[in-house]
């Protein structure tokens, strides 16, 4: 059992393709700022002449690189990877980029998202004599890539085999033909966007690595759009994959897998959360003396709850950031220790106040309990939950770490039950109009599907690569 009781996003994918050769460090320095959307697995892999070298492993992009950044080769194309597995488990063998051999070439994909077809495309590839080492549906959608590549050239390669994947897919590809591809899924399930700098262009799954990294935001990839480079700079764009049912973008980008100083499709992370505590405030108002956030998902809600509502934003918690995000107690007891450790209450904005605490979902409700207990046992007169999502019921199959069904709280009690299950003297939950308002500035539309309606059958296709 993790130590946090949150859902988690699958991975982050990130690209350069430069006029100099310091794509390997600037593509570790953009893991780098991308760590928190996987923290279990690293790897980058770099063209050197038309060769292309990869190294990945298990652990934090420090702890990948710490004595192997400087022993690989220099190079103007690489690309990069952080992943948190859920799809195949946390091994070196399902670690990204995946690096696949083909007649005439290399190519080396990092993948965010989750492929709701990749057995059958596995089963497939099988038949026309490929093989497989990991378990991950990563390593499918590079063979797959490179299975049509040899049937045509490098960009209608990469578009017929995207039009075959099912689900939720941001690629980022290094060719050994010098080119970086970025293509993203026709849903747009899964953030990606565009940078440029007088050095080159780089790919990102969110735009705060751009800009750690120097480049300028120019736009987001738009849903079904394959983007190519070459010679530091973009050689084609707005090419288009087939249309499908459309969908949108996670909602949980907004609401928690993202950094606050992201810009995706359009909107400011930190607005939209912001917007969210705003929304709460109206929704569920209540009589109290201050406001507190959940480190860090909950701050930025909290905030717009505090502006909105007038009563003062303070600390709450002193947060512990030496224990990681995975961290491992493989007891109860040291399961009930873990908040503590991690979250210690700040007694004297505390003690005497009716708090409202702002968090960003309830999962299991485990850990909800244990942090409203600590602020009881700290003083706190009443505690009020405010959740800036709507209640998890279903299960995702496009890549969202969600726990099964019958763990969902939200699945087993009313509203009222999950307040008393937590101990909190009221709880209520933004709802779905709510968030999407908050979100209203975003370009495209949004999937809510954890929300709505669980998906008890993916469909399938047959005989895609005949």
């Amino acid at each position: 059992m993790k130590f946090d009781d949150k859902i988690r996003e699958e991975c982050a994918v990130f690209g350069v393709c430069l006029t100099t050769s310091e794509a390997v460090g600037i593509t570790y320095n953009g893991l780098l700022t991308l760590q928190h959307r996987g923290q279990e697995c690293a790897g980058i892999a770099v063209v050197n002449d038309l060769e292309l070298s990869c190294h990945k492993a298990t652990g934090l992009v420090s702890e990948v690189f710490s004595d192997k950044l400087a022993t690989m080769p220099s190079g103007k194309i690489a690309v990069g990877h952080t992943r948190y597995s859920t799809t195949g488990g946390n091994a070196k063998k399902n670690a990204g980029p995946f690096v696949v051999e083909y007649l005439t070439g290399r190519i080396a994909t990092a993948h965010n998202g989750n492929i709701t077809n990749a057995q059958n495309l596995r089963k497939q590839l099988k038949t026309h004599g490929l093989n497989f080492q990991a378990t991950s549906d990563s390593e499918v959608v590079s063979s797959l890539i490179a299975y049509c590549i040899v049937k045509e050239d490098t960009e209608q390669g990469v578009i017929k085999a995207a039009d075959m994947m099912q689900g939720a897919f941001s690629l980022v590809i290094a060719s050994s033909e010098n080119k970086l591809i970025a293509v993203r899924d026709p849903n747009g399930y899964r953030p990606l966007c565009l940078g440029q700098s007088e050095f080159g262009v780089a790919i990102a799954s969110e735009s705060c690595a751009l800009e750690a990294c120097g480049f300028e935001l120019v736009r987001d990839i738009l849903p079904g759009e394959v983007i190519i480079a070459e010679n530091g700079k973009v050689i084609s764009e707005g090419v288009k994959l087939m249309a499908k049912a459309h969908s949108g973008i996670c909602i949980f980008e907004y609401i928690y897998f993202a950094r606050p100083d992201s810009i995706i499709d359009g909107l400011s992370v930190y607005e939209a959360r912001h917007n969210m505590g705003e929304i709460l405030a109206e929704e569920y108002p209540v009589d109290a003396d201050i406001v507190c956030g959940v480190p860090d998902s909950g701050l930025d809600a909290a905030s717009g709850f505090s502006r909105k509502s007038g009563f003062p934003l303070v600390p709450g918690f002193v947060k512990n950031n030496y224990i990681g995000r995975s961290f491992i107690y493989p007891t109860q007891t040291e399961r009930d220790t873990a908040v503590r450790l991690k979250l210690n209450p700040l007694t004297a904005n505390i003690r005497g106040n009716r708090i409202v605490l702002v968090d960003d979902s309830i999962v299991r409700g485990t850990t909800s309990e244990k942090i409203v207990k600590s602020l009881k046992n700290a003083g706190a007169k009443e505690v009020h939950v405010r959740v800036s999502s709507p209640p998890f019921r279903y299960t995702c199959h496009y890549g969202t770490d969600i726990d099964s069904e019958e763990n969902l709280i939200a699945n087993k009690m009313d509203i009222d039950e999950i307040r008393k299950k937590i101990g909190a003297d009221s709880l209520g939950y933004i709802s779905i109009e709510g968030v999407k308002k908050a979100c209203g500035k975003c370009k495209i539309s949004f999937c809510t599907e954890c929300f709505t309606r669980g998906i008890n059958t993916v469909n399938i296709k047959k005989n895609i690569l005949e």
